[in-house]
Parts: structure tokens; C-alpha cells; sequence
């Protein structure tokens, strides 16, 4: 063993006298301390020193300390014991005292006394020898051996619990079935997962990026804490379909958890186990399904979540989505930490005004648009039409779906920004191209019977040729259908109906007072028309369509502008005054009244559709807009701009109106659909007012007005 160098304790020490035993090396023992000399070396020693030697006292036994310092110290044992004070607590009752927890280190042998007041210190001579703990390997190994033997000693602990109590038994199955240790092995091959994302979704092309950045840092910091995403859009877009392609791409176990109405934290921490049928949280409850401690947690429905008496369980997440906190995540049923910190967690929402801004903070946001026609086709043909053909027993040899049947089913039958419908569509059309078939290959066995018949029959009967031409009129009418059927549009209307929608946008602009606007849902963009008549009465403006605060208070804004520049415009009443109101009532409408409809973005269509309404201009059919106004004419930039053209696109329309200040978000529109569409930039209502007219909507000057020419 290596030499180690002696600790030395101070040559001069402070001395505590004490009544009681003698204090031994090594040993600890409380002193009661309440008589002058000892109370003011504890006060001006051990109350203010900061050092560790401040610490250090020499104790001396069987020596009551005089209760005044006028008295003469008592004869000192020449043997003494140096002590570490290791606590010292006080009180001032009944009478002031100190209680102190010291700890002897060596014994020493008082050479001189140095004072007597306000405490003695004396010069001492150290007796026994102190030697350092060495700080090497000895001591890591040490170490090492005694955590070890706690942790067999915990096992046989845990081995003991009486397994016949059904709580106990079910706590200790669970620990043992939690992924502690146990993780999956990622792929980090780049081109591979471009291949596999490329393969499983078409467009995406922002959560594909984000997934192949987290990628390759991976290749660069291998300890690299799981992000937080969170992917916005329309239903039907595939978001949850994404995050499980991700878990595939990684190579990782992948687990849903649907959050849609749970308004119980429980759900998320776990029951605690004195209540009955207690069980842990959802997220626990994943993590011994997937068996291993860094899968793809995938959270549904998160903008869904809600609130009652048994807490928020968007506040329980606050823990889980945080990277900062989640390493030591506590279930209240498991109360033991669980490390959450490789756990990729992928949130899925329509929107994020339902999110708690905490919740929504702790989340990477990244928007999932909705797809234009062209994207629709060729996912359908990619990936809905076989699945399709799969799960109905057919194949491309009996059924074919023209890519301009497609674009009929999207238009005219479904109106989404995803492709749910259009697959439950196609579902449709697959069902009854199952019963031609199946019927065909009844008829099929049906005419190979009829031949046989025939064939007996020609031998024993004598009207031959007449029979045999009856037979073979009932087998033309009986043949099964030609392979592959073709669906064509005469087809699409037997199987689906009628068209649910039709192009009717020029028909409803054909009379003024009618104007599109452009508005923004959690299922995508949608156009909205807004109609407007003028009756006489008492000037009052009636609002109609469930509008919320924000969009009535639009239409006053509207109104209020049109009523001050109405003589710059030459807009007037039936009766030919400039008081819009002027014994005249207005009526504004927004169709689809059972739908709630709120937000600033009608301002500008709401001026237009009143602007058409009292100069009798047609607003023209190819043109919607979105935009907020204020009171001096201004446009104000909105919200969902990429929807909100992409629902313009699959309307028909051609020009879009849009606020000056969103030009910017033009360039996450494809650039097909910006070819298909003119875009008009406005910074105030004249320039919309312009764009929105046929000829424009020019100032009309006031006639007999005389220029000055002083």
C-alpha cells in the first residue's frame, strides 16, 4: 500500500470543558453547552468562523466549566481529545444553550495554556496519528465494491416482499417488465431513409427535411435528447401515418397514444396506489408494450385534450414534453424515476388555438398543409387505388381508374384538404366492381352448365336450331363483363350518385351584392361567399350566418369606411344621398348558417360585396380575397395563406386578392398552382377595390366642381 501523508490538527485549539465522558476517536456524542466561557466560544468560534478550521475544538472531560468568567479555571486534564463540530443548534429556553454534535479525530496532550478569557486556548501537542483516505483507484474500487454489495442487498430487500399480496405482486411484475436498460439500435443511413420516406409519402417534402436534419446529427452527437415535434394540419393529411413511417425509418418501436378527451391527469401520471384499481399512466403503460426505453411516442390529437375536477392533463405533459425535466419522470403509481430523454415524441394537432401556450412552447411546430389536385392524383394512383384493390381481393387487370376519373372524384365528389374521403371513395368503387366480378364468374359457371344442357338436348329433341339460337340469345345477355372495367364518368355517376359539388361560382356572381372571400378552418382553406341587399327602412345593418365578434365588428368597419368616402366613390342610396344608411336597412349574409364563422379576415370582401351592392358593378366571377381593414382603408396581413389559395385553386378561381404584407407566404404555395393563379398584392381598399372590378373602381369626380387656378 502507498505511504500517505499524516494530517496535522492546529498547534493551538480552543478548549471546550464538559462534564461528561470522555469523547474517543472516532466516536460521536452531544454536548449540552451553558456556561460563559463554553457559550462564548461557540459564538465567537464556531458561530463565525468560515473555515474548516474554525470547526476543530479541543474537548476536555470531566471538567465543569465555571459559571462566571470572574472565577478561576479548575485544574485541566493534561489529555484532551481534538473533535469536529459537526451541528450546532441553539435555544433561549429555558435559559440560553447550545446543543453540539461533535465527532473526535486524534487525542492530544495540552503543553500550555495560552488565555483563560473569554475562552481558554491552550497550545497542544498531537498524540495520535490521522492518515488521508487515498483519493486513487483503491478508493473508486472500494467503492465500486460496496455498490455493489448494496445493490445485492436491494434485490434480496425486494425478493422479500410478500408476493401473495396481489398490490405487491402486480408493483414488482411491473418493474420488471419496464425497458430500464433495453434500446433499440438506430439506422442512421440518410439515403435509405430519403428512399423510405420517399416511397411512404408523396409532398412533405418540410417533415421529410426534419427527419433526415435529426438524422444526421445523429451521426455527429450519438447522446443527442429526443426532440419534441409537433405536426399541425387539416385531418386526413397523414400526420400520424408520417410518424409512424419515422419510427420505421429509424428503426424504432413505434406506440400511439390517442389524447383525444382525456380530461384526467392520471391518464398521463398514473393513479397512486392507495386508490382502488390504480394502475400506472399511459406513458409507462407504452413503455412495457414496446419493451424497449427509446421508441417513437406518437401523441394524438393533442389540441383535443380537456379539463375537469381529476386536473389537466395538459399541464401533467408539461414534464413529459420538456427535454430539461423528463430524464427523471415519475409515475405516481411507480413512484421510481424513469429516464424519458430518448423517447422521440411526435404530437399530432388541427390546430394550435386549443393548446396551452406552456404545452405549445415545449414543442417544435411544424405546419402540414393540405394537398393540391395534382398532389391528390398522384397519391391516389401511388398509394390509395392499391390499397384499395388489395383490400377487396382485385387487381389492376380487372379495374382501372383513369387519372381524369381521379380528378373527377376530387372536384366533383370530395372537397378536403386530405384524402380521406376520396379514399372512402375510391373504397366505393372498388365494392361495386367486386359484385360485377363476383356476379361475372356466376354467370361464368351459370353458361358452362346451360352448354351442357344444350348439347344433351340437341340429341333428343327435334325443334334443334330453334332452341339452340333461344340458348345462345340467353348466353350473349349473360356474359360477364369485359376485363378490365373501365371507370369512366358515366360509371362514377351509377356507383357514386350525382355530383355532390358543382363549379357554381359564376352562377352566384351574376347580380351585384356578392362577393368570395378566402377563409381559414382546422379541416383547411375554404371559400365563403358573402351576399348583401339594401331595403328601405331606418338604417339599421342586420348580420345573419353565425358570425362571432370579430367578423361583426368587420362589417361595421366596412360600412363606416364605405359611408366616408362615399362621395369619393360617387356611392349612393336608392334616393340618391350620400348616407349609405340614409333611410335604407342593410342585410349581410354568409351562407352556410349552421356553420360558426369568426375572424378578421372578411374585412376586405365584406367593402367589396357593399362597394358591388351601391354602385351596381359586378364583382368579377374569378376573383376571391382575404385581408383585415381598419378604419382608414388599410389592409392588414392574415393567417393561412397556403390554405386558403389551395381552397381558391380547387374552387376554379383564377385571381387572388391577398394583403401586401403576406406576399412572403407565396413561397411555400407549389409552384404549378402560382402559375395556375394571378396574385394581386394590396396595401388599402382602393387597390382591392381595383383588382376586384372589371375596368377597375375608379374615383368618379363630382360634377360642377370648378379647378382653381390661383
Amino acid at each position: 500500500m502507498s505511504s500517505v501523508s499524516p494530517i496535522q490538527i492546529p498547534s493551538r485549539l480552543p478548549l471546550l470543558l464538559t462534564h461528561e465522558g470522555v469523547l474517543l476517536p472516532g466516536s460521536t456524542m452531544r454536548t449540552s453547552v451553558d456556561s460563559a466561557r463554553n457559550l462564548q466560544l461557540v459564538r465567537s468560534r464556531l458561530l463565525k468562523g468560515t473555515s474548516l478550521q474554525s470547526t476543530i475544538l479541543g474537548v476536555i472531560p470531566n471538567t465543569p466549566d465555571p459559571a462566571s468568567d470572574a472565577q478561576d479555571l479548575p485544574p485541566l486534564h493534561r489529555i484532551g481529545t481534538a473533535a469536529l463540530a459537526v451541528q450546532v443548534v441553539g435555544s433561549n429556553w429555558p435559559k440560553p444553550h447550545y446543543t453540539l454534535l461533535i465527532t473526535g479525530l486524534c487525542r492530544f496532550q495540552i503543553v500550555q495554556v495560552l488565555k483563560e478569557k473569554p475562552y481558554p486556548v491552550a497550545e497542544v501537542e498531537q498524540l495520535d496519528r490521522l492518515e488521508e483516505l487515498p483519493s486513487t483507484c483503491e478508493a473508486r474500487e472500494g467503492l465500486g465494491e460496496l455498490s455493489e454489495q448494496f445493490y445485492k442487498y436491494a434485490v434480496q430487500l425486494v425478493e422479500m416482499l410478500d408476493m401473495s399480496v396481489p398490490a405487491v405482486a402486480k408493483l414488482r411484475r411491473l418493474l420488471d417488465s419496464l425497458p430500464w436498460s433495453k434500446s433499440t439500435t438506430d439506422r442512421l443511413d440518410i439515403r435509405a431513409a430519403r428512399v423510405l420516406l420517399d416511397n411512404d409519402h408523396y409532398a412533405m417534402e418540410k417533415l421529410k427535411r426534419r427527419v433526415l436534419e435529426y438524422l444526421a446529427v445523429r451521426q455527429l452527437k450519438s447522446n443527442l435528447k429526443g426532440p419534441i415535434l409537433c405536426f399541425v394540419g387539416p385531418p386526413g393529411v397523414g400526420k400520424t401515418s408520417v410518424g409512424r413511417s419515422v419510427a420505421k425509418t429509424l428503426g424504432r418501436e413505434f406506440h400511439r397514444i390517442a389524447l383525444g378527451g382525456v380530461c384526467d391527469q392520471s391518464d398521463i401520471r398514473g393513479h397512486r396506489r392507495t386508490y382502488v384499481g390504480s394502475m400506472p399512466g399511459r406513458i409507462i403503460n407504452g413503455l412495457k408494450t414496446v419493451g424497449v426505453n427509446n421508441p417513437v411516442f406518437l401523441l394524438d390529437e393533442v389540441d383535443k385534450l380537456g379539463k375537469s375536477l381529476q386536473g389537466d392533463p395538459a399541464a401533467a405533459l408539461l414534464e413529459v414534453l420538456d427535454p430539461e425535466q423528463n430524464h427523471n419522470f415519475t409515475d405516481h403509481y411507480l413512484n421510481v424515476a424513469f429516464d424519458l430523454s430518448q423517447v422521440l415524441f411526435i404530437a399530432t394537432a388541427n390546430t394550435t388555438a386549443t393548446i396551452p401556450p406552456a404545452l405549445l412552447d415545449r414543442m417544435e411546430i411544424i405546419q402540414v398543409p393540405g394537398y393540391t389536385q395534382e398532389e391528390k392524383i398522384e397519391i391516389a394512383h401511388r398509394h390509395l387505388i392499391p390499397k384499395q384493390l388489395e383490400q377487396h381481393g382485385l387487381t389492376p387487370q380487372q379495374v382501372q381508374v383513369p387519372q381524369a376519373t381521379t380528378l373527377d372524384i376530387i372536384t366533383r365528389y370530395t372537397r378536403e384538404a386530405g384524402v380521406r374521403s376520396l379514399d372512402r371513395k375510391l373504397g366505393a368503387i372498388c365494392r361495386a366492381v367486386a359484385v360485377k366480378v363476383a356476379e361475372g364468374q356466376h354467370k361464368e359457371a351459370k353458361l358452362d352448365h346451360s352448354d351442357a344442357a344444350e348439347a344433351e338436348g340437341s340429341r333428343e329433341h327435334i325443334l334443334e336450331d330453334t332452341k339452340r339460337e333461344s340458348l345462345s340469345d340467353t348466353a350473349d345477355l349473360a356474359l360477364p363483363p369485359e376485363m378490365p372495367i373501365l371507370i369512366d364518368f358515366h360509371a362514377l355517376k351509377d356507383i357514386l350518385g350525382p355530383p355532390m359539388y358543382e363549379m357554381e361560382v359564376s352562377e352566384r356572381l351574376s347580380q351585384p351584392g356578392v362577393a368570395i372571400g378566402l377563409a381559414w378552418t382546422p379541416l383547411g382553406g375554404e371559400i365563403m361567399f358573402v351576399e348583401a341587399s339594401r331595403m328601405e327602412g331606418e338604417g339599421q345593418l342586420t348580420l345573419t350566418g353565425q358570425l362571432g365578434d370579430v367578423m361583426k365588428e368587420s362589417a361595421h368597419l366596412a360600412i363606416s369606411w364605405l359611408r366616408s368616402n362615399a362621395k369619393r366613390f360617387h356611392l349612393t342610396t336608392a334616393s340618391g344621398s350620400f348616407d349609405l344608411l340614409d333611410n335604407t336597412d342593410i342585410h349581410l349574409h354568409f351562407p352556410a348558417g349552421a356553420v360558426t364563422k369568426d375572424g378578421p379576415s372578411a374585412g376586405v370582401t365584406i367593402v367589396t360585396c357593399l362597394a358591388s351592392l351601391f354602385s351596381g358593378q359586378l364583382v368579377r366571377s374569378d376573383v376571391a380575397m382575404t385581408g383585415e381593414i381598419t378604419l382608414r382603408g388599410l389592409v392588414l396581413p392574415v393567417g393561412g395563406i397556403k390554405d386558403k389559395v389551395l381552397a381558391a385553386h380547387r374552387a376554379g378561381l383564377k385571381r387572388i386578392i391577398i394583403p401586401q404584407r403576406n406576399e412572403k407566404d407565396l413561397e411555400e404555395i407549389p409552384g404549378h398552382v402560382r402559375q395556375d393563379l394571378s396574385f394581386i398584392t394590396a396595401s388599402c381598399l382602393d387597390e382591392v377595390l381595383n383588382a376586384a372590378f372589371d375596368g377597375g373602381f375608379a374615383v368618379k369626380a363630382r360634377p360642377g366642381l370648378l379647378n382653381s387656378k390661383l
